[in-house]
């Protein structure tokens, strides 16, 4: 049991939190890329990614590891992300803020499927069954080009440069 669910079911709770929040994140993300804030998406995505860093932490193994190291980060990122949004309404340097906290906080929730993802699929776990093979590596350091590119986009596109003051 784990806060009153079956494991298995907070576990799927879990999970299904996790691909609600990548799904509405890179909804998010794809606003970010035109300029816009689609504030729906981007709510929900705040909200079920905080809920995934949440549920992760009453989930065996216990102890400080890894996943919780993530999860703590993770839920940093999402408190400065929901702060520049929601108390300081993105002016000035909180609009950089938001983009980076936000963009971040996706790419761990990101970061962590594809990490479940070769744990889990068969396919997967065959060519990297202990997460030190090339296949695992490269998977990783593509998703992380991938999100510095698109960060790098979305900061230039949502919040750019001459948008807050230098001082």
């Amino acid at each position: 049991m784990t806060w009153g669910l079956p494991t298995t079911l907070f576990l799927q709770i879990h999970v299904a939190l996790s691909l609600i929040g990548i799904a509405t994140g890179l909804i998010m993300l794809a606003g970010m890329l035109t300029g816009r804030h689609l504030a729906v998406w981007t709510a929900l995505f705040l909200v079920t990614t905080f809920l995934t860093g949440v549920t992760g932490f009453p989930l065996p193994p216990f102890g400080l590891d890894p996943p919780r190291i993530i999860g703590i980060i993770l839920l940093a990122l999402l408190v400065a992300a929901a702060a520049a949004l929601y108390v300081f309404a993105l002016s000035g340097w909180w609009r950089s803020v938001y983009v980076v906290s936000a963009l971040l906080s996706l790419y761990l929730n990101v970061f962590v499927a594809v990490v479940q993802s070769f744990q889990k699929i068969g396919v997967l776990n065959a060519l990297a069954p202990t997460q030190s093979e090339p296949p695992f590596a490269i998977a990783q350091l593509v998703t992380l080009a991938l999100f510095i590119g698109l960060g790098v986009l979305a900061w230039r596109r949502f919040a750019p440069r001459g948008a807050y003051p230098l001082t």
